[in-house]
């Protein structure tokens, strides 16, 4: 179970790192250039203290990143200009858990139990309370039905592509008598997941400046170099290194439902790490959806155990 919560950690630091990397970077560059920084430096480890490419779940890790961080974040970052971040965010994350649930029962046989399923729920009934949005606190976009494919999209990315398909790869591996439960094992596939999602996205935009189709890159506002650079290089170390990597090592040892439960928590974690570092104040709704997922992370940590 720690992993998941440090992945949820991570990702939640990585949404303020993103933050600042879009403001002055723009988006594609940002999404990018964190996903070369994630390639260089999970490569470099993997090629020399863990396995490289000679895992037995290789093929099945590329396609996971095909699905889930091609894919999959094509979907989200094409749905957030059209629902809004918040409303984005709670689709993709409470649709992946269940989806992922659902798919790993129908094709790998696992089973969560049902004190598992109900603390999942509100886990995800706690997200929900914090960061839907309200007519006090409306969406910031005009919202656009076709936004709802796009983020139904992004679950199914990180649902179906980044957990379950990670969860066939870490059973064949484990099949093949590799050792999978250990850090070394979840970030040498995090390599390999952020490697075939690099060269989809790259052929992705590849395919849209062919057709005239790339979005014009907005003016963005002066900033020195080393800011740049500094949240650069946080957004690629962030998310993709240390939040990917706990990621994977979270689905080698725990069901799919359980790891996306947990994960989707990172939105409320991000609330005191934005008040932290921007002064960003939490609204008393978003404390009480806090509670609510906290109380069920513990109970689920403890009936996982056990």
């Amino acid at each position: 179970m720690l992993p998941s919560f440090l992945a949820s950690f991570f990702f939640a630091f990585n949404a303020t790192c993103a933050s600042h990397s879009i403001r002055l970077l723009g988006t594609l560059r940002a999404n990018l250039s964190r996903l070369i920084i994630g390639v260089l430096v999970l490569g470099l480890f993997a090629h020399t203290l863990g396995g490289g490419f000679s895992s037995a779940g290789t093929a099945w890790f590329f396609l996971s990143g095909i699905i889930g961080l091609g894919v999959g974040d094509l979907g989200s970052y094409g749905a957030l200009p059209l629902l809004g971040s918040r409303i984005t965010i709670l689709m993709v994350q409470c649709v992946a858990a269940p989806l992922a649930a659902l798919g790993e029962w129908w094709w790998l046989g696992t089973r969560l139990s049902p004190l598992q399923i109900i603390c999942g729920t509100v886990i995800l009934l706690g997200v929900a309370v914090a960061i839907m949005p309200s007519r006090s606190s409306p969406p910031h976009v005009r919202v656009k039905p076709i936004g709802f494919l796009y983020g139904f999209i992004g679950a199914c990315g990180q649902g179906l592509g980044a957990a379950l398909l990670t969860r066939k790869a870490v059973m064949v591996a484990a099949a093949a008598g590799e050792s999978v439960s250990n850090v070394t094992f979840g970030l040498t596939s995090a390599y390999e997941r952020m490697l075939a999602g690099l060269a989809f996205t790259l052929c992705w935009f590849w395919v849209l400046r062919l057709v005239r189709r790339l979005p014009a890159s907005r003016p963005r506002p002066p900033a020195e170099s080393g800011a740049r650079w500094l949240w650069t290089l946080a957004n690629g170390l962030a998310g993709p290194v240390a939040g990917v990597g706990c990621y994977q090592w979270a689905l080698a040892t725990t069901p799919s439902g359980v790891v996306l439960s947990i994960v989707a928590t990172s939105p409320l974690v991000s609330i005191p790490i934005a008040f932290w570092l921007e002064g960003d104040r939490p609204s008393h709704r978003s404390i009480v959806g806090g509670v609510i997922a906290v109380a069920g992370c513990i109970v689920l940590t403890l009936v996982t155990h056990h």
